[in-house]
């Protein structure tokens, strides 16, 4: 096995299992990622060559470039994606299995000789800072230049890795291959701590350090370790005396989590000096410190955000992250200006501007009803941005004993059912809180609407094994915290009988964090109810938002009816999940039943 650079380890475990995997791709050259600007500059200029990039205008936004993908691959497939444990009740009933064997076998066949005319790129890459106990090691091989510039953006990857890579590390192969869907395969081998990803060249399936490495085989890790990966956000609320609590929070997609992570706080805090610090957006690992608190770290380096619908208002923040060093996937092109511009953005679509499939673009003939064929950019676009360029980003990001948080809270899209925050009366009850955790469907989704759909604490596509082996690492870890975070479920979803959101969302939602903190410190009281604790409507600050107290105290009524109905089909789902749910969860069902019903 020759490379074409300097490998950045002399360890044989990690060299023996490339020279493996370049047996079987069979790839014409093999490259070191080494994460130099030099390096990166010249994979850029020849994706550029090739296509497989577009050099945006350089005054306007410096180093960025825009990606198109194949049109049949434009999002994450759940049903293409894989646990594969030697025993398919280990992996669970909510995620797809296939034997080990089975699995190498079948794809082996897919990647043989798949990079033949090609180079192979060695990217070893670090989750979370170097050196610091949160972080874990990893090498993706790929054959493909757009996966190199997303992993040196999205991970801390390159030479310095090379010391921190031994026979613990995380082994991620992905080939482009041929595209084919019904051959696309997103694989785990969390015993084999390995990830095979092919046919494939998405961002959400072929970034392996991203949902692969840092959910599905670090919850795995997390589990047999006694630690936790969490699909969350972590901000930092500082108040005017310069004291910062900070919160994990996680929600399922189109929930507004990344909205909340770079929250601009309404101008009544603005002025009083309230500040929010972004630590990350998406991924939480979780530790306990030796002060008994639960620390998090974001393991990310850069934020894989969603494109559409991002702007100035809904997150200026996010937009600004975006303005250098970014790279779009399947955002609408403006040829007048050489830039990029996607649904939401603004009311100015370009004029002459070719679309996410790389057509001609004529903006009148967008329909909502049929975005996939009418909008400039695909739905699910992506922009992929250094969080150093993001102007709330925390000063703790790159601090490798992380932050402690003060609470965890759980979310999700209710009409009627949840109140807009309550807080669980313990950590087992709060356990039980995300286990539940679910969201309706909306019009925007294909089928019907109000559909509920579980997806306990944001984690059903991405636990690497069985959801109530999960729920009870929840409970076993909450044993362990002498000092654990208060658990708390938010709503900003309430709609009226008209279906309008009640709530204002956005910058508000900070009146929810500062009574949620307040709650950690003990500064106020609250209502107990049959399914927690619930703020006094006193107790929600609305100065300078025109919210009456009456509808205030309607956002946090408990819908006692919506929420007995809720039990038929939260039993449904506790059967799905299976036999391993935790009778602890069954005894907080009874009880909240039991609640209700007084």
């Amino acid at each position: 096995m020759k490379f074409e650079n300097k490998p950045l380890t002399n360890n044989e475990y990690v060299l023996n299992w490339i020279e493996e995997c370049a047996a079987l791709t069979n790839p014409d050259r093999i490259v070191w990622i080494d994460g130099s600007e030099k390096q990166i500059d010249e994979l850029r200029a020849e994706a550029c060559k090739t296509g497989e990039m577009i050099k945006l205008n350089q005054e306007l936004l410096p180093d960025c470039y825009l990606h198109r993908t194949a049109v049949n691959d434009v999002a994450r497939v759940e049903a293409r994606t894989f646990i594969c444990t030697k025993k398919k009740e280990d992996a669970g009933n909510i995620n797809n299995w296939i034997a080990p064997r089975e699995c190498y076998k079948t794809l082996k066949k897919l990647y043989k000789n798949s990079m033949v005319g090609k180079t192979m790129y060695v990217i070893p890459y670090a989750m979370g800072q170097l050196g610091s106990e949160f972080a874990k090691y990893g090498v993706e091989l790929t054959d493909s230049i757009y996966v190199v510039l997303n992993m040196v953006i999205m991970t801390r990857a390159g030479e310095a890795v090379g010391k921190y890579l031994d026979e613990s590390f995380i082994k991620g192969l992905h080939a482009t291959g041929t595209l084919d869907p019904d051959n696309r395969y997103i694989c785990h081998f969390p015993e084999d701590k390995t990830i095979w990803s092919v046919n494939s060249a998405y961002g959400g399936n072929v970034l392996l350090g991203k949902k692969c490495f840092a959910l599905r085989i670090a919850s795995f890790l997390g589990k047999t370790e006694g630690w936790m990966a969490e699909h969350m956000l972590i901000l930092g609320l500082q108040s005017p005396d310069g004291e910062i609590k900070y919160v994990g929070a996680a929600f399922p997609s189109a929930c507004g989590k990344t909205n909340l992570a770079m929250l601009v706080p309404p101008e009544y805090y603005r002025k009083k000096g309230y500040k929010v610090w972004c630590v990350g957006d998406d991924i939480a690992w979780l530790r306990v410190g030796s002060d008994g608190r639960l620390w998090a770290i974001n393991p990310e380096n850069g934020f894989f955000g969603v494109a559409p619908g991002t702007n100035e208002k809904s997150n200026p923040n996010a937009l600004a992250a975006t303005r250098s060093g970014t790279i779009f996937t399947n955002v609408c092109h403006d040829l007048d200006t050489n830039t990029v511009w996607w649904e939401g953005l603004n009311d100015r679509p370009p004029k002459h501007a070719i679309n996410w499939k790389g057509e001609p673009w004529d903006y009148r003939k967008y329909d909502k009803a049929d975005k996939i064929n009418t909008s400039g950019a695909h739905p699910n676009s992506r922009f992929t941005a250094p969080a150093k360029n993001c102007p709330c980003v925390s000063d703790k990001f790159d601090d490798p004993a992380g932050v402690p948080l003060s609470a965890i809270i759980f979310g999700g899209r209710r009409a009627k059912t949840a109140p807009l925050v309550y807080q669980s009366f313990s950590w087992q009850h709060g356990t039980f809180v995300g286990s539940i955790m679910a969201s309706e469907t909306t019009a925007a989704a294909a089928g019907a609407i109000g559909v509920v759909r579980r997806d306990p604490m944001a984690m059903r596509p991405f636990v690497g094994y069985d959801m109530g082996d999960y729920w009870k690492h929840w409970l076993d870890m909450g044993k362990k915290i002498p000092n654990p975070p208060k658990i708390f479920h938010v709503n900003w979803f309430r709609t009226d009988d008209e279906g309008n959101f009640i709530w204002p969302g956005f910058g508000d939602n900070m009146r929810v964090l500062k009574w949620i903190l307040d709650r950690c410190d003990g500064k106020v009281g609250a209502k107990r109810t049959a399914i927690g604790y619930v703020p006094k409507v006193t107790d929600i600050n609305l100065e300078g938002l025109k919210l009456k107290r009456k509808t205030l105290k309607e956002l946090l009524s408990i819908d006692t009816e919506s929420w007995k109905a809720d039990i038929a089909n939260i039993k449904e789902f506790y059967a799905l999940v299976g036999k391993r749910v935790p009778k602890r969860l069954y005894k907080e069902l009874e009880k909240l039943e039991q609640r209700l019903d007084k």
